[in-house]
């Protein structure tokens, strides 16, 4: 009798177990830092709608916007470890976690979003997703962040543009070689003290996308913005690892499906608002000038990739497979 009664609390323990595991599979949050109103938000909350119908409800996904569960090296740190099934991540801040993110910090190293797509559509994006993967933090598409540009009181077309003035910029040490290498004077700062520099004259310049440029008024205090596209850092909508290879063949076909269809609508949406945001800034008296020719900035970069290569050698596959992906 006791070894019938110990096999039945052993049948239901193990029972247990496995709709407790699958209650655990099938309920997943996203973390996204993003509010109402930014195209990443109406994408994460169209990718929970297709998981939801693509996947029948076995698994059902629920977006958190705003960086409610965290900040995003919190959210990262979760991500990696499964305490939240997914994230919407810049790959700026992976880049210290997984060294092949780093692809996209280098300067000048893509000619355009649309260049930026076609390198990690290939073999170096598969790289790059490898690593992350290995780290946790499997990609399931790319989005578009936009690219930065210059923007100052006066037009910049050449590195010699850049020579003597004060630019403020991302505290990386890739983003102040790039400064230094075109002979201006890099400034690293908090994003919220930018407006008030720009306005006293404390940096002469700074750098970012038309939306941003916009949303946070700097085109107030500038007069011009040069587009250099010098930095195209995507984003990425990543699972955690572990979580999705223990789906089925069809649920992750399921998942990423879900996935890619989202980082599409983001795209669509993110050309809409960064045209929408530069007719605003050009309406409100702000002189854009296109630079037709890129090269002498991507040779200006010169020692900048001297540097980084050697003391990250094996990063040089990585480089050479971008720099000749047309």
């Amino acid at each position: 009798m006791y070894q019938k009664l110990s096999a039945k609390l052993l049948g239901a323990a193990t029972a247990l177990s496995l709709m407790c595991g699958v209650a655990a599979a099938a309920d997943w949050r996203v973390w996204n830092i993003h509010h109402d109103g930014h195209p990443n938000t109406a994408a994460m909350d169209r990718f929970a709608e297709l998981v939801n119908e693509a996947t029948k409800g076995e698994i059902k996904v629920q977006v958190f916007h705003g960086g409610v569960l965290g900040s995003q090296p919190d959210a990262l740190e979760q991500v990696r470890i499964g305490a939240i099934e997914v994230g919407n991540f810049n790959l700026g801040p992976i880049g210290p976690m997984v060294k092949e993110a780093n692809l996209v910090s280098l300067p000048f190293i893509f000619k355009s979003v649309p260049h930026m797509f076609r390198v990690l559509d290939g073999e170096a994006g598969d790289i790059m997703a490898k690593a992350m993967a290995g780290a946790g933090i499997l990609p399931l598409a790319w989005i578009d962040a936009g690219a930065r540009s210059f923007y100052s009181q006066k037009p910049i077309n050449t590195p010699d543009d850049v020579k003597g003035l004060k630019i403020r910029v991302m505290n990386n040490n890739l983003y102040t070689a790039m400064i230094s290498a075109m002979g201006g004077n890099p400034s690293p700062m908090a994003f919220s003290e930018v407006q008030q520099a720009l306005k006293t004259g404390v940096v002469d310049g700074a750098e970012n996308n038309f939306p941003s440029f916009k949303n946070v008024g700097h085109y107030e205090v500038t007069t011009h913005y040069s587009l250099s596209e010098h930095l195209i850092i995507p984003e990425c909508i990543c699972v955690n690892t572990k979580k999705f290879e223990a789906l089925s063949p069809e649920l992750q076909a399921a998942v990423r499906g879900a996935a890619e269809k989202a980082a599409l609508y983001q795209r669509e949406l993110w050309a809409v608002q960064s045209g929408q945001a530069r007719k605003d800034v050009e309406k409100a008296g702000i002189k854009v000038n296109e630079i037709a020719d890129k090269s002498p900035f991507q040779n200006a970069m010169g020692k900048v990739y001297e540097d980084y290569l050697a003391a990250n050698p094996d990063m040089r596959k990585l480089v050479d497979i971008a720099k000749s992906t047309k």
